[in-house]
């Protein structure tokens, strides 16, 4: 039995990254030898095994074969038989099919180290275009890695174009991909995950709304960078660099799908772009089961991020129903992570990265004065039932009114 680190943790080691989990493999054992050593089992699909003190997994070398559509199209064999070698090809980039043993001998079959120094993202072996969910996993680690200068290689690039046309990555389910997805927008440079997707085509089958956004002109008056793909990139890359939530993010990504459905007689200007994205954000929602809060954001920022733009234009009656769309009674984060998308909006503009957006801290303080309205002096007058939201609603216009009046004078 020979035990090695491999994958992730050899490859940040090397690069000098922070190394966060460990995978091992244990090549010429059995799982019968694993459970004399006291491991415990998890895997269902293939054996894996935890660390009888550590807890850490371990999993048997093992090769695999496709056998179906998808990322769970795949029948694998383990047994004391199997090379490091052999397990090892059958992994995605080259970067992460090196091995270390415990005396920290590197062992590099396919060339990821050099890989590594000529900052390439390439593939291991052709089975690389078995499993769709590869596409998703080489974009992210793009956008991993870009700060370093890493890129895909033209050839990896040229299989995952394959990939996507072939209609596999249509067989990934939800789950997995918002996995990938969520993981991607978290990281340094999120744009950099959504424009190698577009890259390779896989942009178009797997989020046709965002990339109908490309190509699509604004008035440069608004946007110096004219193209509308473009400006959402840009937005994307604020949110990361002020390290924003992913219901920021997601937010962010989707804020302006209506624009990619404006007749192109009406360009640049796309009139209720906000409303006519709703349909289209909802979609892309449902598509890959975002989470909650990840949805109502992306909503809520898609129909009123021009709304907070003109913040203090608004009237007195539309700035209420602003902030009761958002229940900033009761969710005041909501309307924060709203806020935040919506100056990433203002800030992911050519030449306008670091303009001020006086409206986050307008739409606070009306939403702060809002919330001051006390409701016990009108239980105390007697108001109950809906007459008591009637007059609730109207101590809070009288207030937001007030507070307008002190703005501009």
């Amino acid at each position: 039995m020979r035990i090695y680190k491999v994958g992730g943790a050899v490859r940040d080691r090397l690069l000098g990254r922070p190394v966060t989990d460990i995978d091992w493999v244990v090549v010429g054992a059995s799982a019968q030898d694993m459970l004399a050593k006291g491991f415990r089992p998890v895997g269902a699909d293939f054996p894996v095994f935890l660390h009888p003190k550590t807890g850490e997994e371990y999993a048997l070398a093992r090769t695999e074969r496709k056998s179906g559509r998808g990322y769970g199209g795949f029948t694998f064999h383990a047994s004391p038989e199997v090379t490091l070698e052999e397990d090892l090809i059958r992994r995605d980039l080259t970067i992460n099919a090196m091995a270390e043993d415990d005396q920290g001998l590197l062992t590099d079959p396919y060339s990821g180290q050099k890989d590594l120094e000529d900052r390439l993202l390439r593939h291991v072996s052709p089975a690389f275009a078995e499993d769709p969910l590869r596409v998703l996993r080489v974009a992210r680690f793009a956008a991993r890695y870009a700060e370093l200068g890493f890129r895909v290689a033209p050839e990896t690039l040229e299989l995952m174009r394959q990939l996507s046309e072939s209609g596999e990555l249509q067989a990934l389910t939800a789950e997995r991909s918002w996995k990938e997805i969520s993981r991607a927008l978290m990281e340094d440079q999120p744009q950099v995950f959504i424009q190698v997707l577009r890259d390779c085509g896989a942009l178009a089958v797997l989020m046709p709304e965002v990339d109908a956004l490309f190509g699509v002109p604004q008035p440069p008056a608004h946007h110096p960078e004219i193209d509308t793909g473009v400006h959402t990139l840009s937005v994307l890359q604020q949110a990361a660099q002020h390290q924003q939530p992913l219901s920021v993010r997601w937010a962010c990504l989707l804020h302006d799908l209506g624009k990619g459905v404006t007749p192109e007689e009406e360009w640049p200007r796309h009139i209720g772009h906000e409303h006519k994205g709703l349909e289209l954000i909802k979609a892309v929602n449902e598509r890959f089961k975002a989470p909650r809060e990840c949805q109502e954001l992306a909503l809520l920022v898609g129909q009123y991020h021009t709304h907070a733009h003109k913040a203090q234009e608004l009237k007195a009656s539309t700035l209420l129903e602003l902030l009761q769309s958002f229940d900033v009674f009761r969710r005041p984060q909501r309307f924060e992570e709203f806020i935040a998308a919506c100056e990433m909006d203002a800030r992911g503009r050519l030449g306008l990265e670091s303009r001020p957006y006086p409206q986050a801290d307008y739409l606070r303080g009306a939403a702060s004065v809002a919330r001051a309205v006390a409701v016990q002096p009108l239980l105390e007058q007697g108001f109950k039932g809906p007459e008591l939201g009637e007059a609730l609603r109207l101590e809070r216009l009288k207030a937001i009114k007030a507070y307008k009046e002190q703005q501009s004078s």
